[in-house]
């Protein structure tokens, strides 16, 4: 049987690419931008709001209002769906904010009249990431390739972890600048394997809420902004809210100009290969002298020079 594949998450969508089965994914979400062929794809899934013309605080003020209310985050295009009439769609249990969830997931199986098969992702560390690729080999019959694929990501890892960094900083990741929110999920275990101690989340947690008191008593010698789903140019923009405030200020890693904004959207906020990427680029931030030579994409990495 032709198989064909709608996929409700960005991450799922590049691992069905880099696996070499793009052509049967027929249908995708609004937020699937990589590799550039799935711009073009049909659309399954919107969000009700257009976050681009929003603050980081009228997104969070929106989306909390819409899940105390118990609207809709996100809009399924049901003629796109039922043109692809996909017998695979893959899925995430990882956030409800962050990509459709279950509500979207049981709406779209309950239209189709042939009931697809449906995978879902749920992946809180680096190990459940390389997982999920032989997960997705397997449901395509692509066993090697995604091993193949697998094995390379976990050699990148490895030669991270197994250099000699010497002293290890406290490092804090930052993944909603207005609120506040520590970034959790696989970003802590990538601050520890880089060479990092990290500050106030927990591998395998969701991202949390916190106060600015928090961060002065950990005062992390290292800084990464990563609000997700932003690039560089949204985070500073978003920056510029809190970094005039005097607690922040106060904070040793803001004096010492070891604030650092990273391309969030691509590396960091969805749990696909290029995830592995992120860990390089947080291994040069935090031991820039020990991984010189270790090659990021351009424009991945800004650093902020203090002006206190």
């Amino acid at each position: 049987m032709e198989q064909r594949i709608v996929s409700f998450l960005p991450s799922a969508t590049e691992i069905l690419y880099e696996l070499g089965v793009g052509d049967r994914v027929l249908a995708v979400t609004h937020e699937c931008n990589y590799p550039s062929d799935t711009k073009s794809k049909p659309k399954v899934i919107h969000s009700v709001f257009n976050p681009q013309k929003m603050t980081s605080q009228e997104i969070d003020n929106k989306v909390v209002d819409l899940m105390k209310t118990g609207r809709d985050i996100y809009v399924l295009d049901e003629k796109v769906l039922k043109n692809a009439n996909p017998n695979l769609i893959v899925a995430q249990g990882i956030c409800e904010v962050c990509s459709p969830f279950t509500k979207e997931i049981n709406k779209a199986v309950a239209l189709l009249k042939d009931k697809p098969e449906v995978l879902i992702l749920d992946p809180k560390n680096l190990d459940d990431i390389l997982d999920n690729i032989s997960e997705i080999g397997r449901k395509v019959g692509k066993i090697s390739k995604a091993q193949s694929f697998v094995s390379d990501l976990r050699a990148r890892i490895k030669t991270i972890q197994h250099i000699s960094k010497g002293a290890r900083p406290k490092v804090l990741c930052i993944e909603w600048l207005d609120p506040l929110f520590t970034a959790g999920h696989w970003v802590p275990q990538m601050v520890e394997i880089a060479g990092g101690i990290n500050g106030i989340s927990v591998t395998g947690e969701q991202s949390r809420r916190m106060d600015l008191d928090e961060v002065v008593k950990f005062d992390p010698d290292i800084i990464v902004l990563m609000p997700c789903g932003f690039d560089i140019n949204r985070t500073l923009q978003e920056y510029d809210r809190i970094a005039d405030k005097e607690k922040w200020k106060s904070l040793r890693s803001v004096k010492q100009s070891q604030v650092y904004a990273v391309n969030a959207n691509e590396y960091f906020s969805k749990p696909g290969p290029r995830t592995i990427t992120g860990l390089e680029i947080l291994a040069k931030i935090i031991n820039p002298d020990t991984f010189r030579d270790l090659q990021v994409p351009k424009n991945s990495i800004l650093k902020i020079e203090s002006d206190v």
